[in-house]
């Protein structure tokens, strides 16, 4: 059985790209060595040291991907009432913390 892929990556902008494939588009942000990527999928972040091959990625799905239902506050709850976080959004935001880092010092060492 035989296989295709397509894949195609449009810049347009400095850091900013659409990415198109056979299953949608996503769009990416960041730099060389930490970058964001937004699509149906979730959101992937990725941060690793260019040229060793290093990398991590940390992949937040979308709740319809997981089956489940976005979280809503109760109607018990007081106006304003925060809903408690998952660790998915607390590894998302960590993840989001990290990457700025990085791209702190990637901007730093470039200057």
């Amino acid at each position: 059985m035989a296989f295709f892929r397509f894949r195609r990556s449009i810049g347009i902008l400095p850091g900013l790209r659409i990415n198109i494939g056979k299953r949608g588009a996503s769009l990416s942000v960041g730099v060389r060595g930490a970058h964001m990527t937004f699509g149906k999928a979730g959101t992937r972040t990725t941060v690793g040291i260019p040229g060793t091959g290093l990398s991590y990625t940390n992949v937040v799905p979308n709740h319809h991907q997981r089956g489940e239902s976005a979280p809503v506050a109760s109607a018990d709850a007081a106006p304003g009432a925060s809903v408690p976080t998952t660790s998915s959004s607390r590894a998302g935001l960590w993840t989001l913390v990290l990457l700025m880092v990085v791209i702190a010092l990637i901007g730093a060492s470039l200057h």
